[in-house]
């Protein structure tokens, strides 16, 4: 009999990336590789973390999308973005937000005993918000770091922030993704299982 953990996590590993950004995050792709070079583990999804800007909606669309960043930002990037996005008349009439997102990752573990493990380790290393999700097919852990800022920042073709406020969003922002780059490193040191 094939062994189904293996079967759906050579179905997994082989589909396309479906992500906005079609490839890896360079930042959490060695973390990626030693999960899913693991006979007990494969990855279903992964970010690094990232900043954005985006039109407010209660859909989810790539076209909401008006810049990601997954590195550290320049303020002359997210000006630009900004005066990009107040030129652009379908953009410039909604709510936009900025947002910075911490990294994430999901995880199938091939049994409710490994994804215990992984999720403990997960917690020494600093992703705060972790869990086990099951269900008849499989055990998938979710881990989030939480480390985040979300607020508005255009309205009605009106920026609602100055550039004082622009360098400190700057500044946390980065702050944030490198505290989540921490967190992957951490867990790739200490990812033996």
């Amino acid at each position: 009999m094939v062994d189904q953990f293996l079967r759906r996590k050579q179905q997994q590993l082989s589909k396309s990336d479906r992500s906005l950004k079609q490839s890896w995050d360079k930042k959490i792709l060695t973390l990626c590789e030693k999960i899913n070079n693991s006979q007990d583990y494969y990855t279903t999804s992964s970010c690094s973390g990232r900043a954005l800007i985006l039109v407010d909606s209660k859909e989810k669309r790539d076209d909401l999308f008006i810049e990601v960043w997954h590195d550290l930002i320049k303020i002359t990037d997210l000006k630009k973005a900004i005066s990009k996005t107040l030129e652009d008349k379908s953009k410039s009439k909604e709510l936009v937000y900025f947002k910075q997102d911490p990294c994430i990752l999901h995880v199938a573990c091939k049994t409710l005993e490994k994804a215990q493990k992984l999720h403990d380790l997960a917690k020494l290393a600093g992703w705060k918000r972790c869990g086990i999700i099951t269900s008849n097919k499989r055990f998938v852990v979710e881990l989030n770091a939480t480390d985040r800022l979300e607020f508005p920042i255009i309205n009605k073709g009106k920026l609602l922030v100055n550039d004082d406020f622009l360098e400190i969003v700057i500044k946390e922002s980065n702050k944030k993704l490198k505290l989540s780059w921490e967190k992957i490193n951490k867990l790739e040191k200490s990812f033996k299982l």
